[in-house]
């Protein structure tokens, strides 16, 4: 089973782009962020003949997620359960799965930039942080086989960006932010891409401006968390620079998780 995330910076934008990678790519889940349309515009139709149904959670101009699966999807939640908040940034369902692999709980987010340190949006990053900490210490008890994958705007340390001394304190890097994804770590969420090897310097999001892409100026932002008895399924987690080269881009890059029973080769060790 494939799953995958992508935050397409404008679905309306990107859709053939979208439709384009899913045919070549045709994984069993992808978790979308930052659709910037509403649930009406949603593009069901073209998505249905490919071979997805979907679950979303849209809003105007800004934010919305979806869940894009070729498998039946149940149990569908909007948003964090408990804390109050217009944006739409959080959408979780039940994915069935096929042969001796579990049923997945999914968990597609797109958390909040944070703008700047000491702005009031990152102090709203930091409630709306503590608040999925929270909601996800109870969906892991009630769902073991819990994936969490979206746009994170947080990188883990200064291997995820490609200047961490110029960046520093900024935002996306501040030990605030960093304190509050290791904190998802603590729940017994792991790291999927860190589970194999990558080259150093493997970014997920890189700034239009200045020839970013080009000059491999990125951050790694975008992640896939799995919880503990999913890491023996884990058998390889990647980033897709591909859909990056395209013209009018997505700044972000799709990340690709497989996973397959312990029978099917060796697991990774615990």
């Amino acid at each position: 089973m494939k799953l995958a995330t992508w935050n397409v910076n404008s679905l309306a934008v990107r859709l053939p782009q979208v439709l384009d990678w899913l045919g070549a790519n045709p994984v069993d889940l992808l978790a979308l962020q930052e659709l910037k349309l509403t649930d009406d515009k949603f593009p069901h139709d073209a998505l249905r003949e490919a071979g997805y149904q979907c679950a979303v959670f849209g809003q105007k101009t800004y934010n919305g997620v979806a869940l894009l699966t070729r498998r039946p999807i149940d149990a569908v939640v909007r948003n964090i359960p408990g804390f109050e908040d217009d944006m739409a940034r959080v959408i979780s369902a039940t994915v069935p799965t096929d042969g001796d692999l579990p049923a997945l709980r999914v968990v597609g987010a797109y958390f909040p930039n944070g703008q700047a340190p000491d702005s009031d949006k990152f102090a709203y990053k930091m409630r709306w942080l503590a608040a999925l900490r929270h909601w996800l210490q109870a969906e892991l008890v009630a769902h073991p086989n819990l994936v969490l994958m979206g746009d994170f705007n947080i990188t883990f340390d200064d291997a995820d960006v490609w200047d961490p001394v110029g960046m520093a304190g900024q935002i996306h890097c501040t030990d605030e932010e960093r304190a509050h994804l290791q904190a998802l770590i603590g729940l017994g969420l792991v790291d999927s891409l860190r589970l194999f090897n990558h080259p150093p310097k493997t970014y997920t999001w890189w700034d239009y401006r200045e020839m970013a892409f080009r000059r491999n100026r990125g951050l790694r932002i975008d992640h896939v968390l799995i919880s503990q008895p999913l890491r023996l399924l884990a058998r390889a987690c990647a980033v897709d620079r591909a859909p990056r080269k395209n013209e009018r881009p997505s700044d972000h890059a799709p990340v690709v998780l497989s996973l397959s029973s312990a029978t099917d080769g060796a697991a990774i060790a615990a």
